[in-house]
């Protein structure tokens, strides 16, 4: 049974100090049913690859249990399982929990990482396998194995050799895989019970109530209790709208007086305005709409044929549709709009068929181990011919007079980005998707501190 995890950061060797393993030593560690063992492949500057191979122990499984021969044959040792999500808990502890006693800032940097496993049992599929790591933002390559080589006419085993690619921090890969590979199984080598849900809810912080198979993850992981099951989703549920509606309103009130002094939300809209008809874009999505400011202002530019309005939350939908309809409009300036509400780190067919897309001071909202579904959901997915994103420039802060020094713009930013940075971030989008991006600043520019704004528009090639 064999996980290896691949960094190509440089230095690559920090991966180390990440998992609190030393590159040139191989370490061994007992575990109730066998042992654990932690070796690098391979280990220089510009890759590293940690290898974590258990060594499962099937009598050890079965003693003292009165067990049958069927029990000491079996697949378990063979197979990532809960026994792999136990050794991960156990060898990997300080990593899984993002800590760094050496790296405490690489613990929570986004790394290019590579997850392989050797043999992964998947009850549902390659299609379920995909389901419930895409919306993550993993690319993910599966290759089937059939049940034996001497008669293919028994067709395709449940087993698969899975490659996982991401750049996400480590404790993020490591949570992900702790909750999805007994998900995957479709089973536990241990009685669940309460504690599970704890359990649950702490690796799955931050992601799992968002996603859109949490129920089916729930129910495999609590192994179908119907009664943890109700109990767990109703946590999540609560974790994941704890009013996030009047929050998240105290927090751009909090933002917009910031920047107000300058003036830059309008120079904000002004300058996406001038790059949508500079591309010529008529219908327009925008993506993490809030309470409708772009929207009021292409709503009044009959330049623009169609205007479309996502957002999460339906309290600023609401808050949209009272600002605007104020303007009183006629009726056929109406048939121009509509309001959805969507999220947008998961497909919808909604997002198709746009000349432009416009993700307005949205982004730094997203953890960042959402940041790759996003990008595949609006680059990959949805394809418009021009996306305008626009972002804080950290650099810019100290600027600000009315702002406690290290302190982000909105209190729900999960970052901030420098302008190389934001930078290095959009030129990856264009060696990964069919885009060229130009910069653009967007309100005054320092000379040291550059612009509080900077803006990015990519044109599909």
């Amino acid at each position: 049974m064999l996980l290896t995890i691949t960094i190509t950061h440089s230095p690559a060797t920090e991966l180390g100090y990440l998992l609190h393993k030393h590159p040139d030593r191989c370490q061994s560690f007992s575990l109730s049913f066998g042992q654990a063992h932690v070796f690098y492949p391979e280990a220089n500057e510009q890759k590293c690859t940690a290898a974590l191979l258990l060594d499962v122990d099937p009598v050890k499984l079965v003693r003292g249990k009165g067990a049958t021969l069927e029990q000491y044959v079996s697949d378990r040792p063979y197979v990532a399982s809960s026994f792999m999500s136990v050794a991960i808990a156990q060898v990997f502890s300080t990593a899984l929990g993002g800590r760094s006693k050496d790296k405490p800032e690489l613990a929570q940097t986004p790394l290019p990482l590579v997850a392989k496993l050797s043999v992964l049992p998947c009850r549902g599929g390659e299609g379920f396998l995909r389901q419930l790591f895409e919306p993550l933002g993993y690319s993910v390559s599966a290759q089937g194995h059939v049940l034996d080589e001497k008669f293919p006419d028994w067709g395709n085993s449940k087993y698969f050799t899975v490659e996982l690619q991401h750049t996400i921090p480590l404790s993020d890969l490591l949570s992900h895989l702790y909750v999805l590979i007994p998900v995957l199984d479709d089973e536990k080598h241990y009685w669940v019970n309460e504690e599970e849900i704890e359990k649950l809810l702490r690796h799955g912080e931050g992601w799992l109530s968002q996603h859109p198979a949490r129920e089916q993850i729930t129910r495999r992981y609590l192994k179908r209790q119907h009664r943890l099951t109700r109990t767990a989703l109703a946590q999540l549920a609560e974790e994941d709208n704890p009013d996030p509606d009047s929050v998240e309103e105290t927090h751009a009130e909090e933002e917009a007086a910031v920047e107000k002094p300058i003036s830059l939300n309008q120079k904000r809209m002004n300058g996406v305005v001038a790059a949508l008809k500079q591309s010529n874009a008529r219908r327009v999505i925008d993506l993490g709409c809030g309470q409708g400011n772009l929207l009021k202002i292409l709503l009044k530019d009959s330049f623009f044929e169609q205007i479309t309005g996502v957002d999460v939350s339906y309290r600023s939908l609401e808050i949209a549709k009272e600002r605007l309809d104020r303007l009183r409009l006629p009726r056929n300036q109406w048939e121009r709009l509509q309001l959805i509400q969507g999220a947008l780190t998961y497909q919808d067919k909604r997002f198709h068929g746009y000349d432009a897309a416009t993700v307005i001071e949205v982004m730094e909202h997203l953890n960042l181990s959402r940041l790759g579904a996003f990008e595949r959901v609006l680059f990959e997915f949805s394809q418009p011919k021009t996306v305008i994103v626009t972002t804080p420039n950290i650099e810019y802060n100290v600027k600000f007079a009315n702002l406690p020094a290290g302190k982000l713009r909105h209190k729900d930013h999960r970052f901030e980005w420098t302008r190389s940075q934001f930078q290095n971030w959009a030129n990856k989008i264009t060696e990964r998707f069919a885009y060229k991006v130009q910069f653009q600043h967007i309100g005054e520019e320092d000379p040291e501190f550059g612009s509080p704004t900077q803006m990015a528009v990519f044109i599909n090639r």
